[in-house]
């Protein structure tokens, strides 16, 4: 376990820790580098282990404490690479290996075509906005699992109460960390369950339409000017984070 520390900086990946110009990320990253002993950084994303493992193995980004991949459904600690047991279970239990049920269910509904994702714990789709059906949504739902859309394409089947947000928590409570030393950051609608924690968030400059509209809502939520890592500079300079003190996008 991470002793607490100054920060937790619960992040997307991709349009948010690996967004913006290449020496904004390089500037970000050396700067995190170096106060790392001050930082706990979790990794929030819809990608699978694989490629988030290839990514922490790049000499130049940080690697991070924790990961919560596959949109929610996988948790890993960062030092190891092994499950997050008291996590884990929470979610396996939901979901109870309902990969073919859903593959089934959702077989004939129309807009929709498999991603191809090999993920256990959650079943992608690519959707077409204009031909996927409410019936359908409605479908998922009545049959125990929840669902997310994301970027006006994915679709991800979950199991009922596991979502990005939800699954931080959990982590939060597991590993001990506090809320208040907590800052979300993200930029598309699979995101938009971190803000809904309620604990303070950073949307990136990039961050897509849906996302700003539905953050109307949101007073825990800073919207940064700047994209992906730029913006999460910002945003740490905004709620006055010790590590953030002299940081300049």
């Amino acid at each position: 376990m991470v002793a607490n520390r100054d920060l937790t900086l619960a992040t997307d990946l991709d349009g948010t820790f690996l967004g913006g110009s290449e020496w904004q990320r390089r500037d970000f990253y050396h700067y995190l580098q170096s106060r790392r002993d001050r930082l706990r950084l979790i990794f929030v994303t819809g990608r699978d282990l694989d490629f988030v493992q290839s990514l922490s193995q790049q000499a130049d980004i940080p690697s991070p404490d924790y990961v919560i991949a596959d949109v929610g459904t996988t948790v890993i600690d960062g030092r190891t690479w092994q499950p997050l047991t008291a996590v884990q279970a929470w979610i396996d239990h939901g979901w109870d290996h309902a990969n073919e049920r859903v593959r089934s269910l959702l077989a004939a509904e129309p807009g929709l075509r498999p991603q191809p994702i090999a993920a256990p714990r959650r079943v992608s789709y690519y959707y077409e906005p204009d031909r996927l059906q409410t019936a359908t949504l409605d479908k998922i739902r009545a049959a125990g699992f929840d669902y997310i859309l994301s970027a006006e394409r994915y679709l991800d089947v979950l199991p009922a109460g596991v979502c990005k947000g939800t699954t931080l928590l959990k982590l939060l409570t597991a590993i001990d960390a506090t809320g208040d030393r907590t800052i979300t950051a993200g930029d598309t609608l699979n995101d938009l369950s971190l803000f809904a924690t309620g604990l303070r968030g950073i949307a990136v400059g990039n961050a897509e339409p849906c996302l700003r509209r539905a953050l109307r809502a949101y007073n825990n939520v800073y919207i940064s000017p700047y994209p992906g890592t730029a913006g999460i500079w910002d945003g740490l300079r905004h709620f006055g984070c010790a590590i953030a003190a002299t940081a300049s996008p």
